[in-house]
């Protein structure tokens, strides 16, 4: 008697495989497209920078040498951009989560009075923003400059996080369970921190993760509203290390400037890694719920 799985082998035609061998091959192209530049930064920032220009380094290191990273690591504003990028990205992100959530599942609610209009002008502010300079203003008259708040307030909740939040409240969480919960005598914020909550930790994920990438990579906020250097995030004080070893490399009178430049190439190569290192590394955790956030209303049923 053939089981499903011998009854499937055998309805598979010659076309079948054929496709399924160049989909494999193609997904492989694009997987190398994708890998290969990380992984050639990642060899490259601890390789000969002659033997990088000379173009011997393809695959594996060669000449390995640690001199970038030790003229990265020397700079001690390295540590503190590293402390001050962490502290702004759980504070921010925890005051983004919580907004998003207290905003996003109201308007969520079919018997809220107004909330179409409410989402029109969200939408609108999504769409049309007043720019930088009646930002900066806000920020100022607020008497935020050189404070954590002025990396944070302005950017409390994104709109286009919003519409996610709001997606998903929609399609998880039904009104018959507000209605029954409701009848049983439960109140609208126990049954949010009771029912809600325990029902979303994928949207959680997600705008940690949203959220999260945001504020780690910021530096152009911190260059307009902090005077302080001690106060830079990480992506700020890299910025500086990249343009002052560029200014070094242009007005040294080294006997071998081409030397000084690839050293300064390889320290850009330090600069991606130890940027982008915390993320890669907390991004395996939360893929999966990052794939369902992109699927939150692509599917209606």
């Amino acid at each position: 008697m053939q089981t499903a799985h011998t009854r499937n082998a055998t309805r598979r035609t010659r076309n079948d495989r054929i496709f399924d061998i160049a989909n494999i091959c193609l997904m492989c192209v694009l997987l190398f497209i994708v890998v290969y530049p990380l992984y050639f930064i990642v060899i490259a920032s601890f390789s000969d920078p002659t033997l990088i220009h000379q173009g011997k380094v393809s695959f594996i290191p060669q000449g390995i040498t640690f001199e970038g990273y030790q003229k990265i690591f020397a700079n001690s504003k390295l540590w503190i951009g590293y402390r001050n990028s962490l502290y702004y990205t759980l504070v921010g992100t925890s005051i983004n989560v919580v907004l998003t959530f207290l905003t996003a599942y109201p308007l969520s609610r079919k018997d809220m009075k107004g909330r179409g209009v409410l989402m029109f002008f969200y939408t609108f502010a999504m769409i049309f923003s007043g720019g930088m300079i009646p930002t900066y203003m806000n920020v100022r008259s607020l008497h935020l400059i050189n404070t954590v708040w002025a990396l944070v307030l302005p950017g409390a909740i994104l709109i286009y996080n919003l519409i996610i939040a709001r997606t998903f409240f929609v399609q998880t969480i039904p009104n018959e369970l507000l209605e029954a919960s409701l009848i049983d005598g439960c109140s609208n914020w126990k049954f949010f921190l009771r029912v809600v909550l325990p029902l979303s930790p994928t949207l959680v994920a997600i705008l940690i993760l949203f959220y999260g990438v945001n504020h780690w990579n910021q530096y152009f906020e911190a260059m307009l509203y902090m005077s302080d250097s001690k106060k830079y995030p990480l992506q700020t004080v890299l910025r500086g290390i990249l343009l002052q070893n560029e200014a070094l490399v242009q007005s040294s009178y080294d006997d071998d400037p081409l030397r000084l430049q690839r050293i300064a190439d390889q320290i850009k190569y330090g600069v991606i890694i130890l940027g982008s290192a915390p993320l890669l590394m907390l991004y395996p955790f939360l893929q999966k719920y990052f794939v369902k956030g992109l699927m939150i209303g692509s599917v209606k049923g």
